[in-house]
């Protein structure tokens, strides 16, 4: 399928060093971006569908790299059937599993554990709910596995494994396990602050620093926070990837957003959800998490976008996240909402609004163009200009 979108006014481009490509136009085919700039009138003309962006302004599809996914949209936590479709709603494109922990009656057991990550990575291996893109299979590490477990199941896929909730006697059990995972390609990630759950241990700086996984979960609590003390030492004393969290501490994500930034750490800084969980469900986590950041915390909107995007892509090592070609074809059109004090979606967010999502493709398919669920209507007329197809991609109204 080849898609273009034009008349785009902003163009982010995930990479917060250069957060704004020139042009107007982004052109996709065969499910990845193939040109960011200008487009000729020869570029469009085998178009199969064509999005006049009105003005708008374009940014990466948003990446929640750390969402609780069972078996299908369904989550058991909330019982709520449908969430990530609605996610997609939200500007998500693609989401990233923090271990499929609310399984109902998971297994704990070696054998267990690897069969569920990865019964979860094929699930979702070929399954887009909505259209978004889920990385599913992350083994949860507990007492009993060995070096060859690891070896095993990367051999079959399974490239994430996460520390949190197994029982072990005490968190320093994990580094082990996060050696062998890491040893064996795979991302590791380990769940950060207060227990979440019931039977589950805290984990606070010196665990951390013992284990050395890629990333910190929701280091601004998960959804209760370590000790300010230890943030420094996060940054200081280790590469860990700081990944802060919709449903986590709001004092802690903005001083950790100033302290990475001071640090010239930005790399490190990630954004997710953590949902759903207790907290709930939240289509608008992402975006939520990157207003608070430009309204309260001063970071300017496009570094938290990139934060939410091209940040992400480059820790986990996967081709979304950016508008440049060769990238997996992911795209939002943002803009400000219809009856807001703002006039673009930039000004927006950084005002602390919410932006309107008035289209998201992926795979380089619109999935929808002109109205999301989950957003007030757009200023700008985002509207299919031209389509091959017996389809007009607009979603119902309200």
């Amino acid at each position: 399928m080849k898609t273009a979108i034009v008349n785009l006014k902003t163009i982010v481009t995930g990479d917060w060093r250069n957060p704004f490509a020139s042009g107007d136009s982004i052109l996709m085919e065969h499910g990845k971006i193939v040109t960011v700039g200008t487009l000729s009138a020869d570029a469009l003309k085998d178009c199969d569908v064509v999005i006049d962006a009105d003005g708008a302004t374009a940014i990466p599809g948003l990446i929640d790299s750390q969402i609780h996914n069972t078996f299908g949209d369904y989550t058991p936590r909330q019982k709520t059937v449908g969430f990530l479709e609605s996610y997609l709603h939200g500007g998500t494109t693609t989401a990233i599993s923090a271990s499929e922990v609310h399984v109902p009656g998971r297994p704990t057991d070696p054998q267990g554990v690897k069969a569920l990550a990865v019964a979860a990575q094929r699930c979702f291996e070929h399954y887009r709910p909505g259209g978004m893109r889920v990385f599913a299979g992350s083994i949860i590490l507990e007492p009993g596995l060995v070096e060859a477990d690891f070896e095993d199941i990367a051999s079959q896929g399974v490239w994430l494994a996460k520390a949190g909730f197994g029982g072990v006697a005490t968190p320093f059990d994990y580094a082990p396990m996060i050696g062998w995972a890491k040893k064996h390609g795979m991302i590791t990630t380990v769940h950060t602050g207060g227990s979440s759950i019931p039977g589950s241990s805290g984990i606070w700086a010196d665990h951390l620093l013992a284990m050395q996984p890629h990333v910190s979960f929701h280091i601004n609590g998960g959804p209760v926070a370590m000790p300010d003390r230890d943030f420094s030492r996060i940054i200081d004393e280790s590469e860990i990837a700081l990944q802060v969290c919709t449903a986590g501490n709001l004092r802690t994500l903005l001083l950790i957003a100033e302290l990475a930034t001071k640090a010239e750490q930005f790399d490190r800084f990630l954004i997710a959800t953590d949902t759903p969980t207790g907290s709930g469900i939240m289509p608008l986590g992402m975006m939520y998490t990157i207003t608070h950041l430009a309204s309260l915390g001063k970071m300017p909107v496009e570094s938290a976008i990139c934060a939410a995007t091209g940040n992400n892509a480059r820790v986990y090592g996967i081709n979304s996240g950016f508008i440049e070609a060769g990238r997996d074809a992911d795209v939002v059109i943002l803009d400000s909402c219809v009856g807001g004090t703002q006039h673009t979606a930039l000004d927006a967010l950084s005002n602390g609004d919410i932006a309107a999502v008035a289209a998201v493709v992926t795979d380089g398919v619109p999935r929808f163009v002109g109205r999301s669920r989950n957003t007030p209507a757009s200023e700008k007329n985002v509207r299919v200009a031209h389509t091959t197809l017996l389809q007009d991609f607009a979603t119902p109204k309200h």
